[in-house]
């Protein structure tokens, strides 16, 4: 440590800075949420300002902890304080998202690192990290090491300021989350249930057709709409096809990427009104298919416009297979 320590507030520098950087931090996400100054100043908000602030708040003399301790019991008390804080959220009405830990973290922050100011200023000789040149010479016995010794000592630094550069890249630059498509129908109220599984012949029905993009980049979506009748052939394991025809209203839909939203209320992207009949009497299911950028081609039409015998059936066997994104309802037609 140097001789010369710091008079008036310099004496409180890194605390102050601390809590200067928390406001810091929460003003950049309501500003600017994706900015990189967030996710590098996310990692020591949570990772090492908890545990600094209540290791100089335990511990403010000198001779209670070296600097390596105190570095390592900084990093050890973050890890350790920011889970229980989660845990304590999670039994509040407010739950563990992003803003009830950020308000709880900064409260903490504040709260003891004014305690620190306090026990720093009574101690005798207070521990304050302020150092210069000359220490870091002294403490690496710079004046009296070889020349082979500063070589090494230069490259350690080297290593050390590349390796902290390196965890800091990474941390801001993730790999992107799993790319995946939801794809869902509603009933007529828009919600999970009361979908139209009992009709007259010819009877209109409405369901939601739901489209959401997380692939991280623009997609074209393709639906077909089938009816089928099939049965399950318990001698053989395998799916029957009776009658394949197609629905009215196919569509296709380009839509951006959204991000997953796991700290808020989920909202759709997409959602159209889908209004069929069914003028055939008996058991069906009416499939809807879904296809990205493209769409695969058709065969000619049937005279009849049963297209269960031909090479369309094996859409419904992928899709039966989860090879093809797709939903079903199972529709009882009578008379």
């Amino acid at each position: 440590m140097s001789k010369s320590e710091p008079k008036g507030a310099w004496r409180y520098w890194d605390l102050i800075g601390i809590i200067a950087l928390s406001f810091l931090l929460d003003a950049i996400i309501v500003i600017s949420p994706d900015s990189i100054i967030r996710k590098v100043l996310g990692l020591a908000f949570v990772l090492f300002f908890p545990g600094y602030v209540f290791v100089t708040a335990l511990f403010p003399e000198r001779k209670e902890l070296d600097n390596v301790e105190r570095l390592a019991l900084s990093f050890g008390l973050s890890i350790a304080t920011v889970p229980l804080i989660g845990l304590v959220l999670n039994y509040t009405p407010w739950g563990i998202r992003l803003k009830p830990i950020l308000v709880s973290l900064t409260i903490f922050n504040l709260i003891f690192a004014l305690v620190a100011i306090y026990r720093r200023k009574t101690a005798i000789k207070p521990w304050i990290p302020w150092i210069t040149l000359e220490d870091v010479k002294r403490e690496l016995e710079w004046e009296s090491s070889s020349r082979l010794d500063k070589a090494l000592t230069v490259v350690l630094i080297v290593a050390i300021i590349t390796s902290v550069g390196v965890l800091a890249y990474v941390v801001s630059h993730p790999k992107p989350g799993e790319a995946f498509t939801e794809f869902y129908i509603l009933g007529p109220n828009g919600k999970a249930g009361d979908y139209p599984t009992d009709l007259k012949v010819g009877q209109n029905a409405t369901v939601i057709i739901g489209i959401v993009n997380h692939e991280h980049r623009n997609v074209t979506y393709y639906v077909q709409i089938w009816l089928v009748n099939l049965t399950w052939d318990n001698r053989t394991n395998t799916t029957i096809i009776h009658e394949m025809y197609k629905m009215p209203g196919w569509f296709n839909v380009t839509l951006p990427p959204i991000p997953v939203n796991i700290e808020g209320n989920w909202t759709p992207e997409f959602e159209k009104n889908y209004t069929f009949s069914i003028d055939r009497p008996g058991k069906w299911q009416l499939w809807f298919l879904l296809f990205k950028d493209r769409q695969p081609e058709l065969p000619p039409a049937p005279p009849d416009g049963n297209y269960a015998k031909t090479p369309a059936r094996d859409l419904i066997i992928k899709a039966i297979n989860g090879t093809i994104q797709s939903l079903k309802l199972n529709i009882y037609v009578h008379k």
